[in-house]
C-alpha cells in the first residue's frame, strides 16, 4: 500500500492529513501531521514582496526624479532610513525562516510519519519509506534570504554617503607644500648672499696667510731667468 503525504506553502501542517489503513477489515485511520510554520514562512515571503515593490520604486526615483530625490537632502535621508529596516527585516525573516524549515524537515520526516500510524506498530505489518521530500526549493529560499541581508547591508553604507553625514566625520587633507624655487632656503632668502660665506677674507683673519701671487718669481730670483750673456772670445784672447 502507497501512502502519498503532501504539504506545501504556507505549511500549516496540522491541517494536512492522509488516511492509513487500520488492518481492521476495510476501515480506514485519518492522521494529522503536526506544527504550524506559517508565521515565519509568511513573514519572510512578506519582506521579499515589499523590499522588490522598494527597490522598483526606488530605481524610477533614481532615474527620474534624481532633483527631487535630492531636494533639501530628504530623499537620501528617508531612503537610508528605510534600508536599514529593510536590512534588519532580512536578518530577522532568513533567521525565522531557517528556523522554521528546520521543524518543516522534522514535522515530514518519512520515519516521523511510519510512527504516527498504528499499524505499523505492529509485528505482522512492515512500514518503511519509500521517498523523502524533495526540500531543495526550500532551502534555497533560505540561501537567497542570507543574501539579501548581505545585499542590503552593504548598500546601507553607500546610501549613507549619499545623506552627507560622513562629511563631519571626514579627514580633510593637508595643504600642499609650495615648490620652492631653486636656489632659495625655505625662508626665502638666497644661498649666494649669505655674508658670512662669500664676503669673508681669511687675510682678515689672525694667522699665517701666504700670499702665492707675490712669492718669488723664478724669472728675477738669483738670475736664473735672465743670465748674463758671456763675453766674446776675442776679447778674452
Amino acid at each position: 500500500l502507497d501512502i502519498r503525504v503532501q504539504f506545501e506553502y504556507p505549511f500549516r501542517l496540522h491541517q494536512v492529513y492522509f488516511d492509513a489503513p487500520a488492518c481492521k477489515g476495510e476501515r480506514t485511520e485519518r492522521y494529522f501531521l503536526t506544527g504550524d510554520y506559517s508565521s515565519s514562512a509568511e513573514f519572510f515571503v512578506t519582506i521579499a514582496v515589499f523590499a522588490f515593490l522598494y527597490s522598483a520604486a526606488a530605481t524610477i526615483v533614481y532615474f527620474f526624479f534624481q532633483p527631487k530625490y535630492r531636494e533639501n537632502n530628504k530623499g537620501p535621508m528617508i531612503d537610508f532610513v528605510v534600508t536599514v529596516i529593510f536590512a534588519f527585516l532580512w536578518l530577522v525573516s532568513s533567521s525565522a525562516w531557517a528556523k522554521g524549515l528546520s521543524d518543516v524537515k522534522t514535522a515530514t520526516d518519512p520515519e516521523e510519519i511510519v510512527d504516527l500510524i498504528q499499524a505499523c506498530g505492529e509485528k505482522e505489518n512492515s512500514c518503511k519509506a519509500l521517498q523523502d521530500p524533495v526540500m531543495s526549493g526550500l532551502n534555497t529560499s533560505v540561501v537567497f534570504g542570507f543574501l539579501n541581508l548581505i545585499l542590503w547591508g552593504g548598500n546601507v553604507w553607500f546610501v549613507f554617503k549619499e545623506t552627507g553625514w560622513v562629511a563631519p566625520f571626514a579627514k580633510h587633507p593637508a595643504p600642499s607644500e609650495e615648490k620652492i624655487p631653486p636656489g632659495l632656503d625655505p625662508y626665502g632668502q638666497s644661498y649666494n648672499q649669505e655674508p658670512h660665506y662669500e664676503q669673508e677674507s681669511y687675510s682678515q683673519q689672525g694667522g699665517y696667510q701666504p700670499d702665492y701671487t707675490q712669492q718669488g718669481d723664478f724669472g728675477q730670483q738669483g738670475g736664473y731667468g735672465q743670465p748674463a750673456p758671456p763675453t766674446s772670445f776675442s776679447n778674452q784672447m
